[in-house]
């Protein structure tokens, strides 16, 4: 078998999450109905993490594989009597193609057998956008939140949750994880223009985790939630002390970082190289 990975971003407003799912349209249902449409068989892929309903992705990894190593770069499958055969541009392009506009693939890599997407990679980022201004155009793509905010204290804050682990208070219950651990590695508040970004970078994340934390935060910074409450909400452990979770139009996974030449660059660690 020959496995290779594709990068991909897509806009998820019109899909019930990444994961394949019954009577639901989902971002990995596309492209395993494109990929089955070019190599000539069923094919499907795994992605590198999971995203809800309206979360948006601008990288994205995704495994899959074909029966037959492929030489030269190129993506080579038999399949009766009908053989594609093509540079890796060529595959994309074709892809491109049998996708709809909100699903756009930007790369193709010949990776080894047993390499995951999902359990290789190093960690992940996610970055929340909010608007403190109506903006016809970029509220398809961010939360409007009009009330006045302390971005001073809602950044003391989001340097507390480098102090913790657990983070069951912002994990949606019954989500049959095995563990709520996560180990956080960055997160900041941006401001520019009427613009505010919540970024947080993990080894992973839970089930509305970052909806959850930005909620919360939110809260903070409206003068609603002390700073003292909001470290008791990460020691109680319980969602229902935390906020409530931010719209999903605003989340974006933005970043997944594999190890150093994984792609098979030497000094680069991100499939772009």
């Amino acid at each position: 078998m020959a496995r290779y990975f594709i990068r991909l971003s897509y806009d998820g407003s019109n899909y019930h999450g990444w994961q394949i799912q019954d009577n639901a349209r989902s971002v990995q249902g596309e492209i395993n109905k494109a990929l089955s449409t070019i190599i000539g068989e069923e094919t499907t892929c795994t992605g590198c993490g999971r995203t809800d309903a309206g979360v948006h992705a601008t990288e994205f990894y995704a495994h899959f594989d074909l029966p037959a190593c492929l030489p030269d770069g190129q993506v080579n499958q038999q399949a009766g009597a009908n053989r594609i055969s093509a540079p890796a541009s060529d595959f994309i392009y074709k892809l491109n193609g049998c996708l709809p506009r909100d699903i756009a693939i930007s790369n193709l890599y010949d990776v080894p057998e047993q390499a995951n997407s999902r359990f290789d990679a190093v960690f992940r980022s996610y970055s929340y956008h909010i608007i403190t201004r109506k903006d016809v155009f970029a509220g398809a793509f961010a939360h409007f939140h009009y009330k006045k905010l302390n971005m001073e204290v809602m950044n003391r804050c989001s340097k507390v949750l480098l102090e913790h682990t657990d983070f069951s208070c912002f994990s949606r219950s019954n989500t049959q994880t095995k563990t709520n651990n996560c180990d956080i590695i960055g997160v900041e508040w941006l401001e520019s223009e009427g613009k505010l970004e919540f970024r947080i970078s993990a080894n992973r994340f839970l089930r509305g985790m970052v909806r959850a934390i930005v909620g919360t935060l939110l809260e903070v910074g409206e003068g609603k939630t002390s700073e003292s409450d909001f470290a008791k909400i990460l020691e109680s452990k319980n969602r229902t002390k935390a906020g409530s979770s931010v719209p999903a139009q605003g989340l974006f996974l933005s970043k997944v970082v594999y190890p150093n030449g994984y792609f098979g660059f030497g000094s680069g660690e991100r499939g772009d190289g």
